[in-house]
């Protein structure tokens, strides 16, 4: 499926240049006329929490990258969730994680194909909001889900867990492994990444804790969630501190990366490694001693409750307002939160005690 809808998202991509008109064309045709209702994004209308869950829909997912694996295991559980719902998924992407044009043209796509919704990772919220804003004028619901836009651009963001969780505890986590003293560095994805700026905010204000006093954080260090140039960060990182004691990658490229040249080199099981990664990747790693505890959500239930809120937002359950509630099967109720947020829940610490109970 997946290789199929790139082929027809890359013919889309030919008509991309004349969107302005096309959509114009579609003002006035069966896709504004029947979803005329839903067409103010994030004001939209009334919620109906007992409306019956609507079926037949296409709901278009866009992640940051196709060939990622957090992003395919995400973006399995949300085409599960779909085929349970009666509903039609597709997805269609950029196949680097830093191609934000690449993002862009896909939402113009997606809204020429006249989905009903789509499911967006943002890789730059501000290059994306136009596009979106769009999208959602021509009746397609908006679901962000693992990175954000800004709230006007979209009807909900779909979160992996609370933006302060994560970050704090991956502060923690390093702390325990160093024992609250040394000299620390982060490794992120792409500079613009929403998520991941988030979290390094809250790691740094969690670092301001006196309990941390001990602790400095160097440097913050850009892989683009590419392996190749994460592995030559980490090398890069270790030759410019060479006191460094620990690195949190808040990234599951990255993480495995890191893991992967740590584990080759002498300062396997010297330098910790922590941060987000899954259990697949990370399973020999944590075997071989070179990590010792790292931390992620389910992203198959992450792209599970995006599936299932971009179908409560099209069949009116919801609108993404604070404070309405909706059922997402057998995940159980969910309540939306500030500025549309619904947070899936607390991440998991994966060690060498529990990481062969799981399998993603």
């Amino acid at each position: 499926m997946r290789k199929s809808s790139l082929r027809r998202a890359s013919a889309g991509l030919a008509a991309a240049t004349s969107l302005a008109l096309a959509l114009t064309a579609c003002g006035g045709t069966t896709k504004e006329d029947v979803k005329s209702e839903g067409a103010s994004a994030a004001t939209g209308g009334k919620a109906d929490p007992n409306a019956e869950l609507k079926k037949g829909l296409t709901v278009g997912f866009l992640p940051k990258q196709v060939n990622n694996p957090y992003f395919t295991s995400a973006d399995k559980g949300g085409e599960a969730a779909l085929k349970e719902l009666g509903s039609s998924y597709k997805e269609v992407g950029p196949s680097s994680a830093t191609d934000t044009a690449g993002q862009v043209s896909y939402v113009n796509t997606l809204t020429q194909q006249q989905v009903d919704a789509m499911a967006v990772s943002a890789q730059d919220p501000g290059a994306l909001c136009t596009a979106l804003k769009q999208a959602m004028k021509n009746g397609i619901k908006v679901v962000t889900y693992d990175s954000d836009t800004t709230p006007d651009c979209r009807n909900a963001f779909v979160s992996q867990a609370s933006a302060d969780d994560l970050g704090r505890t991956e502060v923690q986590l390093m702390a325990k492994q160093i024992g609250y003293k040394g000299e620390i560095a982060i490794l992120s994805a792409a500079q613009t990444a929403t998520n991941q700026n988030i979290w390094i905010d809250i790691m740094k204000q969690e670092l301001k804790d006196p309990k941390y006093k001990d602790i400095k954080l160097v440097k913050v260090a850009y892989g683009d969630d590419d392996a190749q140039k994460s592995f030559q960060q980490t090398q890069g990182l270790l030759q410019e501190y060479p006191n460094l004691k620990g690195i949190i990658s808040p990234t599951t490229v990255g993480i495995k990366a890191a893991a992967q040249y740590l584990s080759g080199s002498q300062y396997k099981g010297k330098v910790k490694l922590t941060g987000l990664g899954t259990p697949n990747d990370m399973r020999k790693y944590v075997k071989n001693g070179t990590v010792e505890a790292f931390e992620l959500w389910d992203p198959s239930k992450l792209g599970e409750l995006a599936a299932r809120t971009a179908v409560a937002l099209s069949s009116g359950q919801i609108t993404g307002k604070e404070g309405e509630t909706f059922k997402a099967g057998s995940m159980g109720e969910y309540t939306i939160g500030k500025d549309g947020v619904i947070s899936l829940g607390k991440p998991t610490v994966f060690d060498a005690k529990n990481i062969d109970q799981f399998n993603f």
